[in-house]
C-alpha cells in the first residue's frame, strides 16, 4: 500500500528561493478543526481578522482554502475572513472525500457554520470561486443561513461551465501526475497550471499536494477525476439559482466571459452586479488579490453590512434624532 504524508511536514524549514513555499500564517491568523457531531467529519479552517462581518470563503475544485489568504491578508482589518477546505481538500478528513455532490457540499458548508457559531452566527456574506462559486449559490438560495447578507461568485457562469466539462478529464490528465519537490510543483503552478501570482502560488500550492513516501514525490491530493458524476451537478441551473438569492450579489469574471440569456436579463434588470478584471486568469483571489479585497470592502460599505446585520443610514439617522423616553 502506498504511504502518504502531510506535505506540511515537509516544508517547515526555511526557504529562500523564487518557488519556495511561504507559510500560510503570514496572512491568515489561526486554523481550526471544526468536528460535525454523528458523522465523525472534520472540516478544517483558515480564519483572519476580529472585527466585522464574516467573510465565508469557498474554494474551487483541487484548491483549498489556503487559496483564499493573500486576499486574506488585505481584508482582515476591516472583516473576518474563514476559508474552509472543502470535502476531500486539503486537511480536512471526512468519510467520503470523493463524494462532491452538490448536496453534500451544501451541507457540509451548513454544518460548519452551525458548529462555528452556533445561534449566535454574525452576518455572513459568502465568496466562492469556481466549484465553490456554485456551492455558494447554492446555499444561498436554500435559504437557511438566516444571517446571509451577501453573495460573491467567482469566474463561474453556468453556460460556459457545463461546456468546459466536456474537456475536464483531459485537463486533468495532462497534468503532471507527480513532482519531485514542492518548488518544482509551484513553478509548475505559475508556469503551466492555473495561477499567474508567484507569490499566491507560494502559500496555497503546498495545500494541494500529498507525499508519497514509497514513491517519495509529490502527487495531487484531491482525485477530482474520480468525482466526474457530480459535475453537472454542480453547474445545471446555476444561473437561475444565482438571480433568486434573495440578497446583494456581485459576479466576479476574468476576462470577457459570455453571459447567458438569464443572466443577462438580470444583469439588465439590476438584480446583480458584474465586475470583469482584464489582468488574471480563473484564479481570481490567487492573481489578483488587492482587486478582489478591494472590490470585497466596497460591497461590504455600500450595503452597510456589519457583524450584527445591514444597519440602513436613513433607519439610523431617525433612531438617533428620536427623542429620549
Amino acid at each position: 500500500m502506498e504511504s502518504f504524508t502531510s506535505v506540511s511536514a515537509y516544508t517547515t524549514q526555511s526557504h529562500s528561493g523564487r518557488y519556495s513555499p511561504l507559510p500560510w500564517k503570514d496572512y491568515f491568523d489561526e486554523e481550526r478543526d471544526v468536528v460535525i457531531p454523528n458523522s465523525g467529519d472534520k472540516f478544517h479552517l483558515y480564519l483572519a481578522g476580529s472585527e466585522g462581518a464574516v467573510i465565508f470563503c469557498l474554494h474551487g475544485g483541487g484548491y483549498s482554502g489556503v487559496s483564499f489568504a493573500l486576499t486574506a491578508g488585505l481584508m482582515k482589518h476591516k472583516v473576518r475572513v474563514v476559508a474552509m477546505d472543502l470535502r476531500g481538500h486539503g486537511d480536512s478528513e471526512t468519510s467520503n472525500d470523493v463524494d462532491l455532490s452538490i448536496e453534500t457540499l451544501s451541507n457540509d458548508v451548513f454544518n460548519v457554520i452551525d458548529e462555528l457559531y452556533g445561534s449566535s452566527t454574525p452576518a455572513l456574506v459568502l465568496v466562492g470561486h469556481s466549484m465553490g462559486g456554485a456551492v455558494a449559490v447554492h446555499c444561498a438560495a436554500k435559504k437557511r443561513l438566516h444571517t446571509l447578507t451577501g453573495l460573491i461568485v467567482l469566474d463561474v457562469v453556468e453556460g460556459t461551465a457545463l461546456a468546459s466539462l466536456a474537456f475536464m478529464q483531459s485537463f486533468l490528465s495532462s497534468r503532471p501526475s507527480s513532482f519531485p519537490s514542492v518548488e518544482k510543483a509551484i513553478e509548475w503552478s505559475v508556469k503551466g497550471g492555473s495561477l499567474r501570482n508567484i507569490d499566491s502560488a507560494r502559500v496555497s500550492v503546498a495545500s494541494t499536494l500529498k507525499y508519497n513516501e514509497q514513491k517519495q514525490c509529490y502527487t495531487w491530493l484531491t482525485p477530482l477525476e474520480k468525482t466526474e458524476t457530480h459535475w453537472q451537478g454542480w453547474y445545471k441551473g446555476l444561473s437561475d439559482l444565482f438571480l433568486s438569492s434573495p440578497v446583494p450579489k456581485i459576479l466576479i469574471l476574468a476576462g470577457t466571459e459570455r453571459l447567458d440569456r438569464a443572466l443577462t436579463i438580470g444583469q439588465m434588470q439590476g438584480k446583480f452586479q458584474m465586475v470583469v478584471l482584464r489582468n488574471t486568469g480563473h484564479a481570481i483571489q490567487e492573481d489578483v488579490p488587492d482587486e478582489l479585497a478591494k472590490i470585497v470592502l466596497n460591497f461590504i460599505e455600500r450595503n452597510c453590512i456589519t457583524a450584527s446585520g445591514v444597519k440602513i443610514p436613513a433607519v439610523l439617522r431617525a433612531a438617533q434624532l428620536r427623542p429620549q423616553e
